[in-house]
């Protein structure tokens, strides 16, 4: 199975770089973005990206609007929500828009690595439904 491709999205850019360095030495493929203009550049530019963790306070463009915008362009892209000021009212926004996961700063590495993993096993899942189904329609077309 092919590294995890990840998108770190977060206007700290102290946080981003150390970050990045961590998850890098864990074998995973690190972008970066600092704003939610910038992430939805990269996710159009490609199309590896399989996880996006991205923070919900930022500048211009929010964490909750940057989601609904990956999950309406990117629907088989998971998020994973991160935020030094939770609430329960953005958890369960971000939650209904499609968010994996919510984690709080400053988190583990283990246990945003957790949700790394089970995000990226959520996703190939979802994309080898989609591709038997497309070979199951082939077929059928084939065979008519």
């Amino acid at each position: 199975m092919s590294a995890a491709s990840v998108l770190l999205v977060d206007d700290e850019r102290d946080f981003v770089s150390a970050m990045t360095k961590r998850l890098t030495k864990r074998d995973l493929e690190v972008s970066n973005a600092f704003d939610g203009l910038e992430a939805l550049e990269a996710l159009s530019k490609d199309d590896r990206i399989e996880v996006v963790i991205l923070d919900v306070k930022m500048p211009g463009m929010s964490g909750v609007e940057t989601l609904r915008e990956i999950k309406r362009r990117y629907p088989l892209v998971e998020v994973i929500m991160l935020t030094g000021y939770a609430t329960i009212e953005t958890a369960i926004e971000g939650m209904k828009l499609g968010a994996y996961d919510y984690l709080i700063k400053p988190c583990e590495m283990d246990e945003l690595l957790g949700k790394v993993g089970e995000a990226l096993e959520k996703r190939r899942k979802h994309q080898n439904k989609i591709l038997e189904a497309r070979t199951r329609e082939v077929i059928q077309r084939r065979e008519t």
